[in-house]
């Protein structure tokens, strides 16, 4: 049997953003677990805000598409997101709305996001490490009708969180790291 595929989505686009250096992190995680991980950029997927007039006129954009198919050749999906203003910002709400209007044929609208699991992480620098943008994003994925592992894991002080070698420094963030990675395996590998 190949390896268990796993998709890691970086929710932010910035430079140094702390989410994607999480998404890293986590890429690595799975790695080391024996999942054969592909980690990508939203950037090379870059799609116009959802607009339901522009669907009918134009269709479904090709990144879109091509975006939908990614998660599709995958087991399982880590989204990281950073927290704007107690949420998720537009860049992963708007790649979610736009894939979940995918369908290919023999498919029903958003099978995509019934047929694999999803985790969820998030990075600030501030206490609460994201939590609020992780409720956010499990409502907008439970929506889509999206198995969403229990466990999520929010990384509070996120400017101070590594080490020397880019790695997590703090056993409790080592901990809740692994912890999502090996559910998020067991779940997919239950799915296939």
């Amino acid at each position: 049997m190949s390896a268990l595929k796993i998709l890691v989505i970086p929710g932010s686009l910035r430079t140094g953003s702390l989410n994607a250096r999480l998404a890293a992190t986590a890429a690595y995680e799975f790695a080391l677990l024996g999942a054969d991980v592909t980690r990508i950029s939203l950037a090379d997927f870059p799609l116009p805000i959802y607009d339901g007039d522009l669907q009918n006129k134009s269709g479904v954009p090709k990144h879109a598409v091509n975006l939908k198919r990614m998660i599709g050749t995958h087991h399982g999906v880590l989204i990281v997101t950073p927290e704007y203003n107690s949420s998720v910002p537009p860049l992963v709400k708007n790649a979610i709305d736009w894939v979940s209007r995918v369908q290919d044929a023999h498919e029903t609208r958003g099978q995509v996001f019934r047929e694999r699991p999803f985790a969820i992480a998030a990075a600030s620098e501030g206490r609460l490490g994201g939590t609020r943008a992780l409720a956010a994003l499990r409502l907008i994925l439970s929506a889509c009708r999206a198995t969403v592992i229990p466990n999520q894991f929010a990384l509070s002080f996120a400017d101070a969180a590594y080490d020397d070698m880019d790695r997590l420094k703090h056993p409790a963030d080592i901990e809740a790291m692994g912890a999502l990675a090996k559910q998020l395996i067991d779940v997919s590998q239950r799915m296939m």
